[in-house]
């Protein structure tokens, strides 16, 4: 673990880099407190300071202050060397956001066991923050396809339906429902369901544009987002899509499996809501399950099927 030694000192800097260095931790120095800002400002910054509480500039309890304010995420552990023994003066580095002290002159194994704790700490907010994302992605996310679940999708869809409206733009909507999708849970089981199911999803975000947005509607429905498409535009994706999900089998070691699927496409106006705008594209989708599947059809009802498609 990276530690920050902030210290005028050269003496005390060296000594400090030395033994430390010896102990297995990678070491970066800065010589006062404006210095130390900076480089807890750059990519992978330390983790861990230690930090002089006299200093030109800015003094310990300044930088431990302006750390705090910033609220920098990952937390950073700070231990402050003073030679102000003072009840007090401990109290007051402590509140301006200091982890732990150490008086001058310090002994180096009171030190390193101190900075042992402090790397625990550090370790353990890591894997609080880690279980936090983890948790705010399973709240928004389909657990197995790693899409955007349904409330999520159709929160991103109000989004880009108010912001369409403000902006004048386009926004073209697909929804995708893979054909006779039963047939291969009945016959591989629902595992190997899954499977082909992460596996279309791998598929269709490879096909879309990187601003694009896809989200699992439900079952074997997919809703895809394409902000900037009119339905001409749309149409063209949705095309690439459907080509992505029937160019190939899908295969593994257990199963070979041959998809096609339907896609329904609208593109939001003015007087559209998210609700209609959904509606009509649900309707070009049933347009293109009942005039055979394995095709795109837009919201007029003009159906494209792919050279050699299958009904």
């Amino acid at each position: 673990m990276k530690v920050l030694i902030v210290d005028d000192d050269p003496v005390s800097r060296r000594l400090l880099e030395v033994t430390l260095g010896n102990s297995g931790y990678e070491i970066a120095t800065a010589v006062d407190g404006g210095e130390a800002l900076s480089a807890l400002e750059e990519k992978d910054s330390p983790r861990l300071v230690i930090l002089d509480w006299i200093m030109p500039q800015f003094d310990g309890v300044d930088v431990c202050r302006a750390i705090r304010t910033r609220a920098l995420e990952p937390y950073t552990y700070i231990i402050l060397l003073t030679v102000k023994g003072e009840q007090k003066e401990i109290v007051e580095g402590l509140e301006a956001g200091a982890d732990d002290y150490i008086t001058k002159p310090f002994d180096l194994l009171e030190l390193k066991a101190r900075l042992r704790a402090g790397r625990r700490i550090v370790d353990l907010q890591d894997q609080l923050v880690a279980s936090r994302e983890q948790m705010r992605f399973e709240a928004s996310h389909d657990v197995q396809t790693g899409l955007l679940n349904h409330s999520a999708i159709l929160e991103n869809l109000r989004k880009e339906v108010l912001r369409a409206r403000r902006e004048g733009t386009d926004l073209g909507v697909i929804m995708i429902d893979l054909d006779h999708f039963k047939t291969v849970n009945d016959h591989y089981g629902h595992l190997a369901g899954d499977r082909v199911l992460r596996e279309v999803a791998r598929r269709l975000r490879g096909a879309m544009r990187p601003y694009d947005c896809i989200g699992r509607y439900g079952g074997e429905e997919f809703v895809v987002l394409a902000p900037g498409c009119n339905l001409e535009h749309t149409k063209m994706l949705a095309e690439r899509l459907l080509a992505s999900i029937a160019g190939e089998p899908i295969e593994d070691s257990a199963i070979s499996v041959a998809l096609t699927a339907s896609l329904g496409v609208s593109c939001a106006t003015d007087s559209k809501n998210p609700d209609q705008l959904l509606q009509t594209t649900d309707e070009a989708l049933y347009a293109a399950k009942a005039q055979g599947r394995n095709r795109v059809v837009t919201k007029a009802g003009s159906p494209s099927v792919p050279t050699g498609a299958r009904s």
